[in-house]
């Protein structure tokens, strides 16, 4: 049985939560539903006016703090996501700014010129291709033995002019930036999301409309409310967990920054 807390990309190496949306807009209605059965079966003296206006504060109450804690989770992820396409972005214009250091060092840096290209096609690959890719090109054990290689590269260059001495500088450095970037893009991707916090806010909704559900009655009208609100938090949840996933998930990375990066590489190759 494929578990519920894996990625829609079966081969991507970062587990992700796929149907807890799902589980939010039904757990969220079902207690909705649950409460409103509950009026029902309680007897009068629950329900008095004190009572009420208790349940209609601690109901308040909680409703603060789903709302608090859902709009700086969805503020959070749109964060990740936006931080994973400057870091995409980055990567790009430091493989131009490396293989342009790569040019003009000479033809001893032509093996480092095709790792470079070989590097920046994965992770396109990886973005828009298969899960095989995926899983190279963002998992961190993978790909560190081709920069150990591509270090020891880059360390063996003997420079025998003076602006090959000043390439080799700006190689290693741009080189180093390189490596740091996608090292961080990587590692930012293991934990993009704090399991225990969103459900946790699930319970919350799940709790605050059980509660929604005992101060209403049994309609037509209590039932679609609960549906629309139960949508709401759902979809909330939705937006959390897809922009945690701009690799794989619906909000995908536009690949444009990418794509000019390559035709860049590939147009200087000869």
């Amino acid at each position: 049985m494929r578990d519920p807390f894996q990625s829609r990309h079966p081969d991507a190496p970062f587990n992700t939560g796929k149907g807890l949306e799902g589980c939010s807009l039904a757990a969220a209605f079902g207690f909705g539903m649950l409460g409103l059965f509950l009026k029902r079966l309680l007897p009068e003296r629950h329900m008095s006016t004190g009572s009420k206006e208790m349940i209609g504060a601690i109901m308040g109450l909680v409703s603060l703090l789903l709302a608090l804690v859902l709009g700086t989770l969805v503020g959070s992820a749109y964060g990740f996501f936006a931080t994973q396409k400057t870091n995409i972005e980055t990567l790009c214009s430091r493989a131009l700014e490396l293989d342009l250091a790569f040019r003009q060092y000479g033809a001893e840096t032509q093996p480092l010129r095709v790792a470079l290209r070989e590097s920046m096609t994965g992770a396109y690959d990886a973005i828009w291709g298969s899960g095989a890719a995926y899983r190279q090109q963002f998992d961190v054990a993978a790909y560190m033995p081709r920069f150990e290689k591509w270090n020891e590269t880059l360390s063996a260059l003997t420079p025998h002019t003076p602006a090959q001495t000043h390439s080799l500088s700006s190689m290693i450095a741009s080189s180093s930036a390189f490596q740091q970037t996608r090292l961080l893009t990587s590692l930012q991707l293991a934990t993009p999301v704090s399991w225990p916090l969103l459900l946790i806010v699930v319970s919350w909704a799940m709790l605050l409309f059980c509660g929604f559900g005992v101060l209403s009655g049994l309609n037509g009208t209590s039932v679609a409310a609960l549906g629309f609100g139960s949508f709401a938090v759902a979809s909330a949840i939705f937006l959390i967990l897809e922009l945690s996933q701009p690799y794989t998930g619906v909000f995908r990375i536009p690949a444009a920054s990418m794509e000019q990066t390559l035709a860049a590489l590939n147009g200087s190759s000869g």
